[in-house]
């Protein structure tokens, strides 16, 4: 008897010895992912009777705020959205149920107050009445966010526009795109029925297109394989010359690729940049680069990378790493297809890379953040994330975008008075009825660094779509708007 007590004694001592462990395991190991957890209703609720600040626009445009809820609430404050849809997948939600989005989850602790900074501040503001909280501004401009919205219309797709000597975010827009407000409300049953509606609705508004979803880029990733071909110094502005071809095949397949028109071209990176020569391209990375070089280029853009931007999780654009052994793919990654998939940001990025001599910036929307009296608490320093080029390789690679403006296939992006680089894109579908239409664009004055870089991807189009048909005057519109009337 004594023997099975001193047995069942032991047995419970080691339980609670497995739960303390893991107790202690979920306090100091696990604590921070899950507070930080955008479902943890718990920590949401106790949040919504705090204070907490606004956030605006470069402009000033209010887009998010907390105002005194109904007398009959259980809550002190009511988060409310004045833009509603216009900036949904940029300051995300802030629901009692369903938790925080956006610049609500990624800011909240400086518009609540929380940082060490804001929290010595506190400890002065005792003395007075006034709330401790803090203030976003983005960088986002009202103005520019307006007209992406207006230019892709209900198409799917996406609008990227960026500042690529900073990388601030001037404007981010994707349609489908949510009102938060529905989604902040303290009705519960509203809240759950508009949770369910946005997940089964199609397009999938509750995700951020321009940064959560891939795509294959189509040709607008020759930039990516020009760019190769310059770091490996294999390639350059006179050299290889590349027959004029219908059709290349790639060494291990019968498989032709053709060109989008079904003719041949050829020449030199600048003329083969121009024509967006699928049979040069395909060749070039596949012959003349190689998987290596191709693979190295690639990642040195920010492909198989996580993007450090100040938003909740970015998808990680993707080039494939077997090209080496797998000419027949490595020809098509090399004309951004098969297994390539990039982002709307990322294809901005490559943009603002090659327009900002080979320096890609730390893309971010947080411009500052004040606190109630006016006073800067905090504000972005630029800093760069990858150098892809260097400036002679940049430089090279900029004149041959802008020539695809001057006089191939993207010159409908061409804006009077100011120097335009760019580059279409047309990717085709598995289903072969449809395709994805892309421009990546930059510009600025004429000699100088440019002030402004674009991508715009408009989804499933018909076959008869392409970039420079349907994208590009939609990034013209964007580069025209943010050039002539520069930012705040």
């Amino acid at each position: 008897m004594n023997r099975q007590i001193r047995q069942l004694g032991i047995f419970l001592v080691m339980c609670y010895l497995a739960l303390f462990v893991k107790l202690n395991q979920v306090q100091f190991f696990g604590a921070e992912e899950l507070n930080d957890h955008p479902l943890n209703a718990t920590k949401v609720t106790q949040a919504f009777n705090r204070p907490r600040g606004s956030i605006v626009t470069a402009d000033g445009v209010l887009l998010a705020e907390s105002v005194p809820a109904a007398e009959d609430s259980q809550f002190d404050r009511q988060r409310v959205y004045p833009q509603g849809d216009l900036y949904g997948q940029v300051t995300g939600f802030f629901s009692f149920k369903y938790g925080a989005s956006g610049v609500e989850r990624s800011y909240n602790a400086e518009l609540t107050g929380q940082t060490f900074q804001q929290q010595i501040d506190g400890l002065r503001d005792l003395l007075v009445d006034r709330d401790n909280v803090g203030d976003v501004r983005l960088s986002i401009r009202d103005d520019l966010q307006r007209l992406a919205r207006d230019q892709l219309g209900q198409r799917e797709g996406a609008v990227v526009t960026l500042d690529p000597r900073t990388g601030e975010l001037l404007a981010f827009w994707s349609y489908p795109s949510f009102d938060p407000n529905l989604l902040s409300v303290e009705n519960e049953e509203v809240v759950t029925a508009t949770w369910d509606v946005l997940n089964a609705a199609p397009g999938a508004p509750l995700r951020a297109h321009q940064y959560q979803d891939r795509y294959f880029p189509g040709s607008t990733f020759k930039v990516v394989t020009a760019g190769a071909g310059l770091r490996t110094g294999t390639v350059s502005n006179t050299e290889p010359v590349y027959p004029p071809s219908s059709g290349y095949v790639a060494p291990q397949t019968n498989i032709p690729i053709r060109n989008f028109d079904g003719g041949a071209c050829g020449g030199a990176l600048p003329v083969i940049l121009a024509q967006s020569c699928n049979t040069a391209f395909a060749e070039m990375g596949t012959e003349t680069i190689g998987g290596p070089g191709m693979l190295d280029g690639a990642q040195a853009f920010g492909f198989n990378t996580d993007v450090p931007i100040d938003l909740p999780a970015p998808a990680q654009s993707a080039f494939p790493t077997d090209v080496a052994s797998n000419p027949p793919k490595l020809a098509q990654a090399s004309i951004g297809q098969n297994d390539v998939q990039a982002t709307p940001l990322q294809m901005a990025l490559v943009a603002a890379a090659v327009a900002n001599g080979g320096k890609l910036m730390t893309p971010h929307v947080m411009r500052e953040v004040r606190d109630r009296q006016g006073a800067v608490v905090t504000s972005y320093e630029p800093s760069t994330w990858l150098e892809p080029l260097d400036p002679t390789q940049a430089a090279t690679l900029r004149e041959d975008m802008i020539g695809v403006v001057t006089n191939g296939s993207g010159t409908a992006a061409q804006v009077p008075g100011f120097e335009i680089g760019g580059k279409t894109g047309t990717a085709q579908l598995g289903d072969g009825q449809r395709v994805h239409t892309w421009f990546i664009a930059f510009g600025g004055q004429p000699g100088q660094v440019p002030s402004v870089a674009v991508a715009v991807v408009v989804l499933n189009q018909p076959l008869s779509g392409t970039g420079g048909g349907t994208a590009a005057p939609i990034a013209q519109a964007m580069l025209s708007a943010a050039l002539t009337n520069p930012a705040p």
